[in-house]
């Protein structure tokens, strides 16, 4: 079933609610990381779901796999940051892994959209 708008795609979605815990769990980071954590894991969460979108909107199929490619490497970096996170100290395990799970998931799904366009 073909998208009309890059708002019903449940991977879109899913990388809204990506970016909406992020920014709940980075709420708590001290104030000194503002600029650099924070700031880091927030805007590599905002971009895997912008990326989608930018995907989404392209018109050739090389265009639209490349930005998928993007946001699938800025789930691994949200990953890495929340990796980071918890080696520092300032998370929990069991604060990252959901969030780290929902990134593979994303990173999962944008694998069969690309192989999709890709054949």
């Amino acid at each position: 079933m073909p998208y009309h708008d890059f708002t019903e795609m449940p991977v879109w979605q899913l990388a809204m609610e990506i970016v909406k815990e992020v920014y709940e769990l980075t709420e708590k980071l001290p104030k000194r990381e503002d600029y650099a954590l924070c700031s880091q894991s927030r805007d590599a969460a905002v971009s895997i779901a912008g990326n989608i979108a930018e995907g989404f909107g392209r018109g050739h199929k090389k265009d639209k796999i490349n930005f998928y490619y993007y946001s699938r490497g800025s789930a691994g970096e949200v990953r890495s940051h929340l990796l980071c996170g918890l080696m520092v100290g300032y998370y929990t395990e069991v604060e990252i892994t959901q969030i780290g799970n929902k990134c593979k998931k994303v990173v999962e799904e944008l694998n069969k959209i690309i192989k999709g366009l890709s054949s």
